[in-house]
């Protein structure tokens, strides 16, 4: 089983966000040593087995297996490797991590978890992560998250020509007789089971009969009615369904038909098959996208605004909307301190990804018409209602987009694994096998 840990700072952040309880512990029974040099910087086994239990306690919340215990050591102490000897890259080219850009990831990580800033690191305390470790963390990630932007992010491009290629080699591939949508109409001249030669040769007799039959201008429909050994219901159709879920024996026959035509034919373990290609449709780029219509109320935190008066006012005016002693438009007007305050909060549509993760995350649970309880995210406290959902198609210059995208991730990939494989490459490293 590989385990890949690469991500980027901001997906970095959000996931020590969403593993508050796997907050590193120094195993104090253990005893130290030196488990690697990296350029002659040592990594400890103190800080080896503190980010072993950090992936055990993610993979455990998340209900993901576990591979074997030396599989993960051997998975864990690599990433290490890689990551200390990409910081070692960093410090060189000069890049560092301001103190405001680590207090800013901080109060985020604490925004995310509900909490202000005392209850967060309060909470560390208490898991066993003293400040100064959470920090130094933050600055590494943030650090490296600036590293990989630079070196690897910033220098993938994908060209126009390159999304139009890729976009018709999926049209090309949507083509493909097994990726078309088809309906068949099916009449069958049944075999017994272990049918003698001269049973198979009957069949197939009647069978080119009844082809004959419909070649001189009677309805296939009427027909099936008439004759066949299987389903007669809706003239025989067996529905508009994708080409791979159809026996391959049937798309093999009718791949080369017109709608309406019939195939010769068809021998089977039940007897002899004539198909009729009642529909075809090719496979298409078309593609959905789930959008919501929402509204919000914002109190942005202030000198003057904590955190905890913030969620009790929205807490008080959620209150009155539900006993209809005020409207939720009425009190974003009043009340919200961002640009959609003077139309009642109404955000119009969205589609995923458009709004920071914790306020997506949010809106995702909500029903229709639910306002929920308030919300702390990186730019304040919210109340939010949901108040229509629907799906819609994408247009062209979506479908490009998203095209692009899909591209860029998988060529960022790419040159991330490389960029990887070089550095540690250039670095001198020593592991070092337990006393």
């Amino acid at each position: 089983m590989k385990l890949h840990f690469w991500a980027t700072a901001a997906t970095v952040l959000a996931l020590l966000a969403g593993s508050l309880g796997a907050a590193l512990a120094q195993n104090s029974q253990a005893a130290d040593f030196i488990v690697a040099l990296v350029n002659s910087e040592p990594i400890t086994n103190a800080e080896l087995q503190a980010q072993i239990k950090q992936v055990t306690e993610q993979r455990a919340q998340q209900r993901q297996p576990l591979p074997p215990a030396a599989e993960l050591r051997s998975a864990v102490l690599e990433r290490m490797i890689n990551e200390r000897a990409q910081l070692q890259v960093a410090r060189d080219m000069g890049m560092r991590a301001e103190p405001g850009a680590i207090d800013q990831a901080e109060a985020n990580l604490a925004a995310q978890n509900q909490m202000d800033l005392a209850q967060f690191r309060q909470t560390l305390e208490q898991r066993g992560m003293a400040q100064s470790t959470f920090r130094a963390q933050l600055r590494d990630q943030i650090i490296l998250g600036r590293l990989h932007e630079r070196e690897v992010e910033g220098r993938v491009r994908v060209s126009d020509m390159e999304v139009e290629n890729a976009l018709a080699a999926r049209q090309a591939a949507n083509a493909d007789p097994m990726a078309q949508d088809i309906n068949l109409a099916h009449l069958l001249v049944a075999l017994p089971e272990n049918p003698t030669p001269a049973q198979v040769a009957q069949a197939q007799t009647q069978a080119q009969q009844v082809l004959a039959r419909i070649r001189a201008g009677e309805k296939f429909e009427a027909l099936v009615k008439e004759l066949s050994a299987a389903d007669r219901n809706n003239g025989g159709q067996l529905g508009l369904r994708r080409a791979d879920r159809y026996p391959a024996l049937f798309v093999n026959a009718t791949q080369a038909l017109g709608v309406g035509q019939v195939s010769e034919p068809v021998r089977s373990g039940a007897g002899f098959h004539l198909l009729q290609v009642v529909e075809r449709r090719a496979g298409s780029l078309v593609q959905t996208v789930a959008q919501t219509h929402a509204r919000h109320i914002l109190l942005r935190l202030s000198p003057q605004l904590s955190q905890a008066q913030a969620l009790a006012q929205l807490a008080q005016v959620r209150t009155r909307i539900l006993a209809g002693s005020t409207s939720f438009e009425a009190a974003a007007r009043e009340l919200s301190q961002d640009g959609s305050a003077a139309q009642g909060g109404d955000l119009g549509w969205s589609t995923p990804g458009m709004f920071v993760p914790e306020f997506e995350d949010a809106l995702d649970r909500l029903k229709v018409l639910e306002i929920g309880t308030p919300l702390v995210s990186r730019f304040g406290v919210h109340l939010m209602q949901v108040m229509e959902r629907r799906t819609v198609e994408l247009t062209p210059a979506q479908l490009r987009e998203r095209m692009r995208a899909e591209l860029r991730a998988q060529r960022t990939e790419e040159a991330y694994q490389t960029w990887e494989r070089d550095i540690r490459s250039r670095a001198f490293v020593e592991i070092r096998e337990p006393n």
